[in-house]
């Protein structure tokens, strides 16, 4: 039996034999479990496939979390949880890219998913078809939304601070939004471009919480040519850079740089200092009123390293350097008046 195929799973075109028996096998698995199976294009990247910009839904975005530890699973199903209790999501695809994981584990997953998430139906376990971080961006014929928020299994966003970044993404649907940030820069003694973070500006936006248009997935996977196909080919040697490369295609793109908007608790569970838990439950509860950010002290040397030849490499390749650096942080005020920026600085939104 093909191991791509369990739990609450998208699939390709399957043997009818196949197909019943599956359906039999989650029919027993749980009384409150659909099985949802959907035959997909071999090709991801067949316009026909895609849903036309105008008939997408433009108040609700859907989630992809990007899943691959089976020891955060449990931190997993209430990231989701979380989504699922929102009114702004329509639905969400937990894209599990670790190829080791037994099928029997993530039929369990997608269960106990649509147990926990208040009788949202819209949960989907996809077994992606290859280890490529390329796969985060497919587009998706099920992405019925305008927009997208590509996250991680292992950061956690309040409520209000997750409505508030969508808000503010309605507000500039071309630009990336989100809470952790990074930027470019060039060491002229070496001559070559540097992964870093700058105390006042940013031109990075990670894909631990990251909102863009959908239309972007279908650029990034499917446009741009031999060019783009040759950076894509970067990030599958690199094992690293998918969310470098989807900010040169929107940079390139709007010229523009991401907008970072803060958040009152966003907790990255991925960074090492969160080892040290007070006992409290909350973690990093000092940082509550800021955006927790990963510093450099608590990533390899090697990885930023990576991170900065991804970078020369993409400009090699393009032949420009698309990325545009931005300032300040949207922040959500007293009496819904937020900060904006305008002109490279921040006032307040409803000024002209």
């Amino acid at each position: 039996m093909s191991q791509k195929t369990k739990g609450y799973l998208e699939m390709y075109s399957l043997p009818t034999n196949f197909v019943i028996l599956m359906f039999l096998f989650f029919f027993y698995f749980g009384d409150v479990l659909v099985l949802s199976l959907r035959t997909l294009s071999m090709d991801p990247c067949n316009p026909t496939a895609q849903q036309e910009q105008q008939t997408l839904i433009s108040d609700q975005l859907t989630v992809l979390i990007n899943g691959y530890s089976e020891s955060r699973i449990p931190l997993l199903q209430s990231i989701v949880a979380s989504y699922a209790a929102s009114s702004l999501v329509s639905s969400i695809l937990v894209l599990w890219g670790n190829p080791s994981t037994p099928s029997q584990t993530l039929a369990q997953l997608a269960h106990n998913l649509t147990q926990s998430s208040f009788g949202f139906n819209g949960i989907s376990v996809i077994r992606q078809t290859s280890g490529s971080l390329n796969n985060r961006f497919l587009p998706r014929p099920s992405i019925k939304t305008r927009a997208v928020l590509i996250c991680d299994d292992d950061v956690e966003v309040d409520p209000k601070s997750f409505e508030f970044a969508f808000k503010m993404w309605g507000s500039n649907p071309d630009r990336l939004v989100g809470f952790f940030v990074r930027s470019h820069d060039i060491d002229l003694s070496k001559k070559e471009w540097i992964y870093t973070i700058h105390p006042d500006k940013y031109s990075i936006m990670l894909t631990k919480f990251m909102l863009l248009k959908s239309e972007y997935l279908f650029r990034y996977s499917c446009e741009g040519g031999p060019v783009m196909a040759h950076m894509r080919r970067i990030v599958d040697k690199m094992n690293n850079c998918e969310d470098i490369l989807m900010n040169f295609v929107v940079a390139d793109e709007v010229n523009s740089g991401p907008i970072l908007v803060g958040a009152e608790r966003a907790r990255d569970w991925g960074d090492a200092r969160n080892d040290n838990d007070d006992g409290d439950g909350n973690g990093r509860h000092k940082l509550i009123g800021e955006v927790a950010q990963v510093g450099l002290s608590s990533r390899k040397g090697k990885h930023r390293k990576r991170r900065g030849e991804c970078i020369g490499e993409f400009h090699r390749v393009l032949g420009r350097m698309p990325l545009r650096f931005s300032y300040g942080k949207v922040v959500n005020s007293v009496g819904e008046q937020g900060l904006c920026q305008k002109g490279g600085k921040l006032v307040f939104c409803d000024q002209s």
